[in-house]
């Protein structure tokens, strides 16, 4: 369980501060809720029901953690899917459960897609840019808070660790 004041990742929308613990009534029944703010959205404040939340959140990656991570990135294995309605489903699942591996392997395989059709002179498909920048946006969201960096330092730290 959760408190007040911890931060945690939430499925699909990235990292988000417990502001509040609290029962609502809904349809006539009881429901605890942690009642979430994002941290990089001001204007949204989110409910997820207590129980079943081990579903939809889960803790931060540590400090080592995220090293680690960085330092497989190199080696990640990436994964295309030439049919576009099979790609976004499963571009989808991987932003929905927000798996940092996964997301790290989205984030490679979209960027060497990217540059495979720009050297090539093609475009690249609008729905996989929208998905890159949702998997940036979770997981250099996450990177920030555990590192006390801002997002936009986030890609310059990491290749700096790889110059290493």
């Amino acid at each position: 369980m959760f408190s007040v004041n911890d931060s945690v990742m939430y499925e699909g929308y990235g990292v988000c501060k417990i502001i509040d613990i609290k029962p609502e009534i809904f349809d006539k029944r009881k429901i605890t809720y942690y009642i979430l703010k994002p941290l990089y959205d001001d204007k949204t404040t989110m409910h997820c029901p207590v129980e079943g939340a081990e579903k939809k959140l889960r803790r931060l990656l540590t400090s080592e953690e995220i090293h680690s991570l960085i330092k497989l990135m190199p080696d990640a294995k990436t994964s295309w899917v030439d049919n576009d309605q099979l790609r976004k489903e499963k571009f989808l699942a991987i932003i929905k459960e927000g798996k940092s591996e996964e997301l790290v392997r989205l984030i490679k395989t979209l960027y060497l897609k990217r540059q495979e059709k720009l050297e090539s002179g093609k475009k690249f498909h609008v729905s996989d840019e929208r998905f890159m920048k949702e998997a940036e946006n979770i997981l250099y969201g996450e990177f920030a808070h555990v590192l006390s960096i801002s997002p936009e330092e986030v890609v310059p730290f990491i290749f700096e660790k790889h110059d290493k």
